[in-house]
């Protein structure tokens, strides 16, 4: 249905822009350009930011439509991957018809046709999740996940991609805000406490943990909350929800019929000459040597998996303590997107650590897949 959905919509001359466009040279965007260009979001800068997104998107989102029809072991023929595709050819149809911005305008209105697009694409990592799960059903379960190199090549290009369209329009839809917050440049912070930030993604872990399960283990955050450098918040908050959020599962999991005391999480923000590190640190019991390998792959988790054929992917931001397996390797991408890292190092009956690296360089230009 999805595939002759396709071939129907979507005409034979627009499948070759899309060849066309997806063929072009991408252009790297870093976080110091972002805050200097938008320092001044006046009229002239926002025509030629709207004029830049409309060839840039364009080109950005015809690579992830073509890649989409060419994956490996019939990932492009899963429905939930087929319906992907549809909402990236919608999205090239609709900037290809947008007209030339040449006014204020134009530009309004193309602003409000990306915001659109940003929408249609919500759901993306769910429903390519559901596609990947799709496959992993027809597969032999003893196959070694390791081996599947060429599809966590693609997820990583691809949700890379994603990121980079999302950071370019949320940009440029924040910098038509007319009562910014203090210190804020579009979507990043010049003045951002990362103590301040970890407090509050390890308040929202907590209030999920205790919906799941209860109760939750206690976070302590040691760092300078008056140290402040130029990043995302909305990143940094979601990298480190994820990891509060796997450590709070792991202990909480390990000492729920215990009568020890459940020990907290640790959290160090330490300030370096090239990087902001924060270290989250948890008394779990930690992962096995042999498990350690697959923790980045999008093929595997330990919990169990809440995604099925039935799934309702109708809500964009459906979170739940754990199961998709996407949690770790996504977060490594967005530390990645600015020059960062993420590492995890584990001693199994004990617990783990995980080192999270941003680059406070500002410079960073952003990776293009």
């Amino acid at each position: 249905m999805a595939a002759k959905k396709a071939s129907e919509i979507f005409s034979k001359s627009m499948i070759e822009d899309v060849h066309k466009w997806g063929c072009l040279k991408q252009k790297g965007v870093s976080l110091r350009y972002m805050m200097e260009f938008g320092s001044e979001p006046n009229d002239r800068n926002l025509l030629i930011s709207a004029q830049f997104l409309h060839k840039e998107l364009s080109t950005r989102i015809a690579r992830r439509a073509i890649e989409l029809e060419n994956l490996p072991y019939g990932l492009s023929h899963k429905p939930a991957i087929l319906k992907v595709k549809d909402w990236y050819l919608d999205s090239f149809r609709d900037l290809r018809s947008f007209p030339d911005i040449k006014n204020m305008n134009d530009e309004k209105a193309f602003t409000e046709m990306i915001k659109a697009i940003k929408v249609r694409h919500n759901n993306v990592v769910p429903t390519m999740a559901l596609g990947v799960q799709q496959l992993k059903k027809g597969m032999d379960p003893k196959i070694d996940y390791e081996d599947l190199d060429e599809i966590q090549q693609f997820l990583d290009r691809f949700y890379m991609s994603r990121i980079g369209i999302r950071m370019l329009i949320g940009q440029h839809v924040e910098l038509h805000n007319p009562h910014p917050a203090p210190h804020c440049v579009g979507y990043i912070d010049t003045k951002m406490s990362p103590v301040e930030v970890a407090r509050n993604a390890s308040e929202d872990a907590r209030s999920m943990c205790c919906r799941e399960y209860g109760s939750a283990p206690n976070v302590h955050i040691y760092g300078d909350p008056n140290f402040t450098f130029p990043y995302v918040p909305a990143h940094l908050h979601m990298m480190v929800f994820e990891l509060v959020k796997n450590s709070l599962r792991a202990v909480q999991e390990r000492f729920m019929d215990s009568e020890k005391v459940t020990p907290p999480i640790r959290i160090i923000v330490a300030d370096g000459l090239e990087d902001v590190t924060i270290k989250v640190s948890d008394e779990g019991g930690g992962i096995a040597r042999s498990g350690l390998p697959r923790i980045f792959t999008y093929l595997y988790s330990t919990a169990r998996n809440p995604l099925d054929e039935h799934a309702d992917l109708g809500i964009a931001d459906n979170v739940t303590m754990a199961g998709y397996g996407y949690g770790l390797p996504i977060c490594r991408l967005y530390a990645r997107y600015f020059g960062g890292d993420l590492q995890i190092i584990s001693m199994e009956g004990y617990g783990t650590d995980a080192y999270l690296h941003l680059s406070r360089l500002g410079g960073s230009q952003e990776p293009l897949p």
